[in-house]
């Protein structure tokens, strides 16, 4: 791919964010993303902005990904967050054989979803095995081509060991042809991500749809493939988080302007107390959002390097990214109280994107 082609899909233009913003209340009413919305994912190629170059993917620079994923996710949390967990599962595609990676990635209107959570059985059965179980949360699932998860491994019906004694747990990539949809998303917010159940009952899959995230398994030699998956993890999760308190920040100043402080007696914005306290708001988001991303570019430039992130490293990339959620929550919820009864409505932007923000941070790798 031409490196202009690559830039065009590592940036996000205003009309882009205008499109996705036009139909954001129509996809949550929905609950699933506009046609609009979908068409923009694939058009853009962004479903494959983290799978390898080899395969037909972008293989963008991950600075690059998390300042796109943030950028979506101010103009609707529920897009953003299908594209960065199903553009995330399409980065598994560097540990995949590289046939079955461009064979999968090449698919048409190509999307892989999934779940981390190792709450299935996969039984050894000839030159493969045999995939029964539940999982959640499949962010996208309704335009899945592909889901990914996590299986414990079993032989004869007796669970295989690791080292340890522990489960041995395998990643695998199924086609969506062997995956039961179960509707089961009825959050209050993300409403339009369709995070929705999937089983499986039995189904056989060839050894080559397992998989390992580790960087010494890897099929794909660039650097993507080499940066931590749980770096990857919180600062993609984390760039979510930051774009839609960027945008609940500036709904809630404008409901200000049009509020009056009853014991005052003034507008909201020209009470001293209250123009202190927003500012606080605004300042230390922007300083959390700097250091954030100051982290994260160093950590890709040392991967990009060739060299990998020691300990201390990856320790900085997940409290900047946890320091970051922090900052997110401590401004949306200093400052919803002063948007009025506007904010509590259903059908207002502001409300829509509280509500993604507070479903959004509920993730498990975001908790304090």
């Amino acid at each position: 791919m031409p490196h202009a082609a690559l830039a065009t899909l590592a940036t996000l233009s205003g009309r882009d964010a205008r499109r996705i913003a036009r139909h954001a209340q129509a996809a949550d009413t929905a609950r699933f993303l506009h046609p609009a919305q979908q068409a923009l994912l694939h058009r853009r190629g962004w479903l494959t902005m983290l799978a390898p170059r080899s395969a037909g993917g972008a293989e963008l620079p991950l600075p690059h990904v998390v300042r796109l994923e943030e950028a979506v996710a101010a103009a609707d949390g529920s897009m953003g967050w299908v594209l960065t967990l199903c553009a995330g599962a399409g980065w598994f595609a560097g540990f995949l054989a590289p046939e079955l990676a461009r064979a999968i990635i090449g698919t048409p209107r190509v999307c892989l979803g999934g779940s981390g959570a190792a709450t299935g059985y996969a039984e050894e059965e000839g030159d493969g095995y045999r995939i029964t179980g539940s999982w959640d949360y499949a962010s996208g699932a309704p335009i899945a081509t592909h889901f990914t998860l996590n299986a414990r491994l079993q032989r004869a019906g007796q669970p295989l060991p690791d080292a340890d004694g522990k489960p041995r747990i395998r990643a695998f990539l199924v086609p969506a042809a062997l995956v039961q949809l179960v509707p089961s998303w009825n959050s209050l917010g993300m409403r339009a991500s369709a995070s929705h159940s999937y089983r499986i009952d039995g189904q056989w899959l060839a050894k080559e749809h397992g998989f390992t995230i580790d960087a010494s398994a890897a099929t794909a030699a660039g650097p993507l493939y080499r940066y931590p998956f749980y770096s990857l993890a919180y600062v993609t999760l984390a760039a979510n988080v930051a774009g839609m308190a960027g945008h609940f920040m500036e709904l809630a100043e404008e409901c200000m302007r049009h509020r009056r402080h009853a014991r005052a007696g003034l507008p909201l914005l020209e009470v001293p107390e209250v123009i202190s306290m927003l500012q606080s708001k605004k300042d230390t988001y922007s300083a959390a959002r700097a250091r954030f991303y100051a982290v994260l570019d160093d950590s890709w430039t040392t991967v990009a390097g060739g060299a990998a992130l020691d300990e201390p490293a990856m320790q900085a990339v997940q409290t900047s990214s946890l320091d970051l959620v922090a900052a997110c929550r401590a401004a949306v919820d200093g400052l919803y109280p002063y948007c009025g009864l506007y904010a509590a409505r259903e059908d207002s932007a502001i409300n829509r994107v509280w509500r993604d923000f507070h479903t959004a941070s509920q993730h498990s790798l975001l908790l304090p």
